[in-house]
């Protein structure tokens, strides 16, 4: 009898995860298109750039329709959970801080930070250095709080910003002695364009895991951990079969997957 007990009890439960489970035949995307060369729009509209064409790869290998939906940075978690998206695909690094939030998957790129400075005021970059300088960091990024207890306890005032790009304009003109920054992002955006002729990256590359986290990843709700698990699956597989190669080489000239 017991017996008999047990296994309706695991029939049932089998069929309630069945019922609940879904099938993420569509998945909205929340991004913020200003990060280039990651995610931007082109001059016409346009969503573009690495993440936006490593979701789609993503989607197409989980057999998904994809959609984006845009939100500014510093609320990006927070609309996640508040179901106005499915999934986070804007290079957001894993750290453990949002790993009490959100459900990652397995990285699908890993670049470092660098510190971004005018070439004339010989900057070295270390902590002493900055003492009394002012560094822009994007707002919740993981560079704002490597800022603020790398420099900021040796005396910077480190100035956060809605978006890089305003950092980066505050930069060039003078109202900022330097930016932290993602390194691609910082030579792509900035320092091969016109504005940021006379600029450079100084000091060390930062790449502690402690603040830089683990890797870019999809983030998911914690209760979604099929949708993360079938990211992850994806990754994989396009890693494999020469997509995420197609797409990589679209925008670097190096393996932006990391170690």
């Amino acid at each position: 009898m017991q017996k008999r007990v047990l296994i309706a009890a695991m029939w049932l439960s089998a069929l309630v995860a069945t019922v609940q489970a879904k099938e993420w035949k569509t998945i909205r995307i929340g991004l913020e298109a200003a990060y280039k060369p990651f995610t931007y729009k082109t001059p016409d509209g346009r969503l573009a750039g690495f993440d936006i064409d490593m979701a789609n790869a993503l989607c197409a290998q989980m057999k998904a329709k994809c959609t984006f939906v845009e939100q500014d940075w510093d609320g990006i978690i927070p609309a996640l959970n508040a179901h106005k998206y499915d999934a986070i695909i804007s290079s957001m690094s894993i750290t453990e801080e949002r790993k009490r939030v959100v459900a990652f998957s397995d990285k699908y790129y890993h670049t470092p930070s660098r510190l971004i400075a005018k070439l004339d005021k010989k900057l070295t970059g270390t902590p002493e250095s900055m003492k009394g300088k002012r560094i822009g960091v994007l707002r919740g990024a993981t560079q704002e709080q490597y800022a603020a207890d790398l420099y900021g306890r040796a005396g910077a005032q480190v100035v956060p910003y809605g978006s890089q790009n305003e950092a980066f304009l505050d930069l060039s003109s003078g109202r900022l002695d330097a930016t932290l920054v993602d390194s691609v992002v910082g030579k792509v955006d900035f320092l091969d364009t016109p504005a940021g002729r006379s600029y450079g990256f100084i000091g060390a590359v930062l790449d502690d895991p402690k603040y830089i986290g683990a890797g870019v990843a999809v983030a998911v709700r914690k209760s979604d951990t099929d949708l993360r698990d079938q990211f992850s699956a994806a990754i994989k597989a396009i890693r494999g079969n020469g997509v995420y190669k197609q797409v990589q080489t679209k925008y670097f000239d190096f393996d932006v997957y990391g170690n």
